[in-house]
């Protein structure tokens, strides 16, 4: 293996289905696994054959597939207790996989031996040795997992070091140091594997999980102290609070420590690996992850844009693109002139220091009032455009009415009448709906459908209503937050008042004239 190369061995498929409210297909781990071997990741961990049918018809179902740059590893356990390899049935469903890797996992806490394999020390070395050598004699690539070595090694350190050796002497060809409970401190990590590098004759790699909160900087750590083999899924997913974050970790060794992880090229689809197993898994994507979050390179502070104006690396510390991302300026009460100026560029308006500074001031007020910007950009870019003398608007609101009525039974239907001009000519319109939000989007979208037939194609997939001073009870200023679609185009606007149906008008009548701004 080359000294500035770290293999990374994924673990998605196996792992991180062990977290609570994932459950992948066959089809799901087909899909992700060929996402994972274009991005360049040297191993696939495909899952345990010997557990369930599913791990092992997804063996059966890449056996002749094409992978570029991956390995396929299948996982399992040593041989049990008192039985020989070549009649042991978890080791037999690992030659069954027909995978060129195995991974082989044994335990090297002492605890362990004896309280969940009820077995003797010596008994459990054997179960190591024998099992690393009887795959190493089958012509496999053998990877040795040592199961809670770090808790193994706090308690009885010469008994653990015992069990990595074993396997290192059977032929592993590299042996993989497990912070199964995820409790390690960074310093205790960083002499720990000092110390087994020392020792140990094969390559030596790191599983960490994240329950102490540790697991990315620990695998760093044990990278610097001389790890070449890393372990860990995609976006951390896996059992408990989880494991440690390859895309963190990637970007972290490749572009920080200078460490060759994935093929040249690969490291700027890293977000879209990162966003497809989160589709697959259908699990939202969380915004705030470093390196592949749509927050990771979001600014919002007015100082912070003033200096990212002048430059980008003042508030950021790699440059986005090399990792698929890019860089965002957020509007807020925060805002200051260098966030409109960024934005009003984003939305091509063109805006000038001066009208920069009024902008300012007025998003400062709209704020306070209850609107945020920030999730109703669609907003923004109409209080950019109305500022500007030449912006004429596609309709004009005269007047609206809504009202509530009970129906027969216990069912309430409301109505809403609008009334509204385009181009010189007034519209006067009425809809009925389940609500007054509803009854008034309805009657709105048929006033301007006579002269904007493309609205067909917009539609509302969501409202949110949010109490902003609770202590005024029912007569609390809300905000309103909607979502529209127009099957290209995903769009937020918002709308602040004492009066619910007020904030939703607005909130309703800038999406639609955000919708026609083509």
């Amino acid at each position: 293996m080359k000294k500035d190369k770290v293999y990374i061995y994924d673990t998605t498929l196996r792992d991180g289905t062990q977290r609570e409210g994932i459950s992948l297909s066959l089809n799901d781990k087909i899909h992700i696994a060929q996402k994972l071997d274009e991005f360049g990741v040297a191993y696939i961990e495909g899952g345990w054959p010997g557990s369930n049918p599913k791990d092992a018809e997804f063996f059966n179902a890449v056996r002749d597939m094409e992978f570029k740059h991956a390995k396929i590893a299948a996982f399992g356990s040593t041989r049990r207790k008192d039985t020989r390899p070549e009649d042991d049935p978890n080791l037999q469903a690992l030659m069954d996989a027909g995978t060129p890797v195995v991974t082989i996992f044994g335990k090297s806490s002492d605890l362990h031996v004896r309280d969940v394999l009820e077995t003797d020390l010596e008994e459990n070395l054997a179960m190591i040795s024998e099992s690393v050598a009887y795959m190493k004699a089958q012509g496999k690539e053998v990877i040795y997992d040592a199961e809670h070595f770090f808790d193994g090694y706090k308690a009885n350190p010469d008994y653990a070091l015992m069990t990595v050796n074993v396997a290192a002497k059977a032929g592993a060809d590299c042996v993989v140091l497990c912070d199964t409970n995820g409790g390690m401190m960074t310093w205790e990590m960083d002499k720990v594997v000092r110390i087994i590098m020392d020792e140990v004759t094969c390559d030596v790699g790191i599983h960490t999980h994240d329950d102490g909160g540790c697991a990315v900087a620990n695998t760093l750590t044990a990278v610097a102290a001389g790890a070449n083999h890393v372990q860990g899924t995609i976006n951390g997913y896996g059992e408990r609070v989880g494991n440690a974050n390859l895309c963190t970790i990637v970007p972290d060794l490749q572009l920080k420590m200078g460490k060759e992880c994935v093929p040249d090229g690969a490291l700027p689809k890293i977000g879209e690996l990162s966003n497809f197993v989160a589709e697959v898994a259908n699990l939202p994507h969380d915004d705030h992850w470093p390196f592949v979050g749509a927050s990771a390179f979001a600014h919002k502070g007015g100082m912070h844009v003033a200096a990212m104006r002048k430059n980008p690396l003042s508030y950021q510390h790699i440059d986005p693109t090399l990792v698929g991302n890019e860089q965002r300026t957020i509007i807020s009460e925060l805002s200051g002139r260098g966030n409109v100026l960024d934005k009003a560029a984003e939305f091509g308006v063109d805006v000038n220091s001066d009208e920069a500074r009024a902008i300012v001031m007025q998003i400062k007020e709209l704020e306070a009032e209850g609107f945020a910007f920030e999730a109703g950009e669609a907003s923004m870019s109409l209080l950019l455009r109305r500022l500007k003398p030449s912006y004429k608007a596609p309709f004009e609101l005269v007047d609206f009415i809504s009202w509530v009525r009970p129906k027969k039974g216990d069912s309430i239907d409301a109505d809403a009448v609008v009334k509204i001009r385009i181009g010189g000519k007034l519209f006067h319109t009425a809809a009925e709906g389940n609500g007054p939000v509803n009854a008034l989007s309805l009657a709105l979208r048929k006033a301007l459908f006579y002269t904007f037939p493309q609205l067909a194609t917009v539609h509302l997939t969501d409202y949110k209503v949010r109490i902003l001073d609770g202590e005024n009870g029912t007569g609390a200023r809300v905000r309103v937050l909607i979502d529209f679609v127009d099957g290209e185009r995903a769009w937020s606007t918002v709308g602040a008042s004492e009066n619910i149906i007020e904030a939703s008008w607005y909130a309703l009548t800038d999406s639609y004239e955000y919708a026609l701004l083509r």
